[in-house]
């Protein structure tokens, strides 16, 4: 493996050590699900034994299960299973809900989308629903339409994940418009 990565990359200097903790450092972070790893191996080909012998050390690493319920992205080239292939279905029909229900919501009215965290998992549910989005956005009339795919698309990801959705709207919940320092200010000028 350090001489085929020597041959690609002869500018940087790597030792075996070094390179062996970057490949083991990428497979246990999961920084790469399961079939991107498998695509980046069939484009990599290898030039020695080495290469073989790390390929069969990184694929049983690989063969581990993870813990999450990861929802199984495949590449339009592969054949996907009838499980994959409901599983992107699922994910395209809510996502064409949320588009419908966002478009018939005013901008005020829309409800609050939380913070998710960059996990392994909601990578895989935005990469198999960008490339959905590409019908939509070439279909758009106009830019309240446009505004409305890229909001439903967040809203889809926050449904199939399982993220709680606020829907109050964007209102905040305060009883007036006076700040809250101001408030206190006063109940103090009040109680002296």
């Amino acid at each position: 493996m350090h001489r085929f990565f020597a041959e690609l990359e002869p500018s940087l200097t790597v030792t075996e050590q070094n390179l062996a903790d970057r490949v083991r450092y990428i497979l246990r972070s999961n920084i790469f699900d399961v079939a991107e790893l498998e695509r980046l191996r069939r484009e990599a080909v290898p030039s020695s034994d080495e290469n073989a012998t790390a390929e069969d050390a990184a694929s049983q690493m690989v063969e581990q299960p993870a813990n999450v319920n990861t929802p199984v992205v495949v590449d339009s080239n592969d054949d996907g299973t009838v499980a994959q292939e409901l599983e992107l279905e699922h994910m395209r029909s809510t996502l064409e809900e949320a588009i419908v229900e966002t478009r018939s919501t005013p901008l005020e009215n829309r409800p609050r989308l939380p913070r998710l965290a960059l996990s392994k998992r909601n990578r895989a549910v935005v990469r198999a629903l960008n490339p959905m989005l590409v019908t939509y956005l070439e279909a758009s009339r106009d830019l309240c339409e446009t505004d409305s795919i890229p909001f439903g698309a967040a809203l889809a990801v926050c449904r199939i994940i399982g993220a709680k959705v606020s829907t109050a709207g964007r209102a905040t919940g305060h009883s007036s418009a006076i700040p809250a320092r101001r408030r206190r200010i006063e109940e103090r000028i009040k109680v002296t």
